[in-house]
Parts: C-alpha cells; structure tokens; sequence
C-alpha cells in the first residue's frame, strides 16, 4: 500500500498512482517514454514543440498503443497549427496540457471546459502568479537546478514563495532525482515533483548512447548556464559546440541562427510567412528582443542534432545538475520504484508511529 502521503492533489487531477511528472523534453519525451513513465504510475507528457502538427494524432496514438494510463500534452502556443494540436488532444482524451506562458485566457478555459487540466510551467512568482490569473489549474515551478531554459533562483528557494502566493498545487522541478528530494518537495507543500533529465538518463530513453555517455560522465563543475544558444538563460552541459558559441562573434552566432530557423522551417514543414508569423508570435508572448527572437530557432535544432542523430558534441546538451549526480541508466520503471522506495522509508523514519502499525498489520 502506498504511504498516504504520497497522494496528492497532483495524483487526484490527473489519475496517476505518484505524484511524479515526467517533463516534455524536445526530441527525448517521445511516445514510448510517456508510456514508460504513464505505465509505471507516474505522468508523462509528449513533447509536443517538436512534432509537425499534422503528425500530433499519429503520436498521441502511439502514445496510447503503448498504455491505458493517462498522460498529457507540451506544446508551445505561438507555433502553427498549436490550435490543431491542441484539437488532437481533446479529441483523444488527453488528461493535461502543460505550456509556458503564451496562451491566452480564452484558450485556457476552452482546454478546461474540454476537461483537460492546464499545467504551465514557471521560473518566477511572478509569472506563477499570472498564469493561475489566467485559470491554470496547478502550477510547475522549476528553480535554478533545472535543465533548459531556467532562472537563477534555487528550487529550494522558489518553491516557498510561490507556494504562499497562489492557491493552486505546486509541482516542485529542478533538481529532483530520488525519494529524498520527493519528500523534501512535499515537506514545503508541493502537490509533487516534474523531473525531466533523471528521464533522459534512462534505458527507456530515446537519446543515442554516445549523448547518453556525456550525461553520465559529466560533473556538477561542467554544467553551465549560457545565453548563447539562443538569448535566454539556459542551462547545458559544456560541450564542443557550446564552448565555441561563448566565444563566438554576435555575427557568427547570427549565422548559426539563420541556419538553424532555415533546418526549423523545413522540419515543420512550414512556409516562409508562416516562420515568420510564428517568430512575431513568440517575440510578442515572451517579451523577446530581436537578437532573441533571430536566435530562437537554434535550441530546437542544435538539441536534435545530439538527441536525435546522436553527435554530441556538434549539437547541445541540455541538462539539470543532477546530471552530475547520476551514473547509471535504468529504466523509467526503476527509477519510479526507487524513488517511491526511498520517500516511503525517508517518511516512516520521520514517523516511527505509522511504521511500527504498519508492521503489526
């Protein structure tokens, strides 16, 4: 039997047996790692930011040959055919959609009116306070430790204060990887905890050995937070291609970004005033500069050269800190049995009590 502490608000929206997500990492959260992490009794949600829209339905449906468990949906907003995506997702029963900050409040209450729950995902009070503004049902706040785009306050820190400024559940993310961590989160008043790179590095993963060595071989020293890639913060391991981008002219980063939007375009299958409308959209929700929104197009691209194609050190190695932590590979499944494992003994040893019934039952 689970410890009942490990029921929350976050395993009652959305019928998982653990308050654990799986986050939509782009080009790593496919099909088969939402069904990994939905069948072992977490959650996971489909990368949906780097999937062509009309290809949404055939990976949904993937997704659910593979399990009877719920999962939910990524997708950034301003992309074209976001609406059709979003469609997709209500039509096949999906529990959740998690964003960033792009909807609008009209989306928003269509998603809810649809049933789904509506989960962005924040690095600041701020922003946590202005999505629930916006009708999201629970918020995922992810500190300074997380892999990708983040900001510069720890977890640890964060968490806390976006907990006594809204009123819905708080997933804890950024640096979370064990029980211990787990119970830590709930010990603050999350409703539970979003990991994504302790995802990656499994066997369930899509990610190509030889990206997967440089996970597992990194250190706490070598992963970094640079705005080189694409203008925001974003945290990475450093590798070949992020070394050259820190020494790198603003020229010679410019051309990176006009290769990588030109390799985005033809991925999407997009036209060039649809690039274009799509770049003005993101400018706009995000309150991006020019050489942001010029530059935004190399993250997708430069992350599947080495998630997908597997070189590396020609692409770049988004990652969370505890990427330093872990050496081994196991599966989805694993993972979520360790880390329940763990948080359950971590909780009973915090109340001898409750262990001493449960062994006389």
């Amino acid at each position: 039997m689970t410890h009942p502490a490990l029921s929350t608000p976050l395993t009652e929206r959305l019928g998982c047996r653990y308050p654990i997500l799986q986050t939509a990492m782009g080009w790593v959260a496919t099909p088969q790692l939402v069904a990994a992490t939905s069948n072992a009794g977490a959650f996971g949600f489909l990368a949906g930011a780097v999937i062509p829209a009309e290809q949404i339905e055939e990976e949904i449906l993937k997704v659910k040959a593979l399990t009877d468990r719920p999962f939910g949906l990524n997708l950034h907003m301003f992309l074209p055919g976001a609406d059709h995506m979003l469609d997709m997702a209500i039509k096949h029963g999906l529990r959740a959609v998690s964003y960033s900050r792009s909807p609008s409040a009209a989306l928003v209450s269509k998603l809810k009116d649809a049933g789904l729950v509506c989960i962005p995902t924040v690095g600041a009070v701020k922003h946590a306070v202005a999505a629930v503004k916006m009708g999201a049902d629970m918020v995922t706040v992810q500190g300074g430790e997380g892999g990708g785009h983040t900001g510069n306050v720890p977890t640890s820190l964060l968490i806390p204060q976006v907990l006594d400024a809204v009123k819905v559940p708080v997933v804890a993310a950024g640096g979370f990887k064990d029980g211990r961590g787990l119970v830590a989160a709930l010990a603050y008043g999350a409703a539970g905890i979003a990991m994504g790179t302790r995802f990656l590095m499994t066997s369930d993963s899509p990610v190509p050995r030889a990206t997967l060595e440089r996970y597992v071989t990194s250190d706490l020293t070598n992963i970094i937070v640079s705005t080189r890639v694409d203008g925001a913060p974003m945290r990475m391991i450093l590798n070949e291609t992020l070394g050259r981008l820190e020494k790198s002219s603003i020229v010679g980063r410019y051309w990176t970004a006009l290769k990588s939007g030109l390799a985005f375009r033809k991925h999407a299958g997009l036209g060039y005033v649809e690039m274009l409308k799509s770049a003005l959209a993101n400018a706009r929700a995000n309150k991006l500069t020019l050489a942001e929104t010029l530059m935004a197009a190399n993250s997708p691209m430069l992350i599947q050269r080495s998630m997908v194609e597997g070189h590396p050190s020609e692409g770049v190695l988004p990652s969370g800190q505890v990427a330093g932590l872990i050496r081994d590979l196991p599966s989805a499944a694993e993972v979520i049995e360790r880390i329940i494992a763990e948080a359950e003994a971590r909780l009973d040893a915090l109340n001898p009590s409750r262990r001493d019934v449960a062994a006389a039952e």
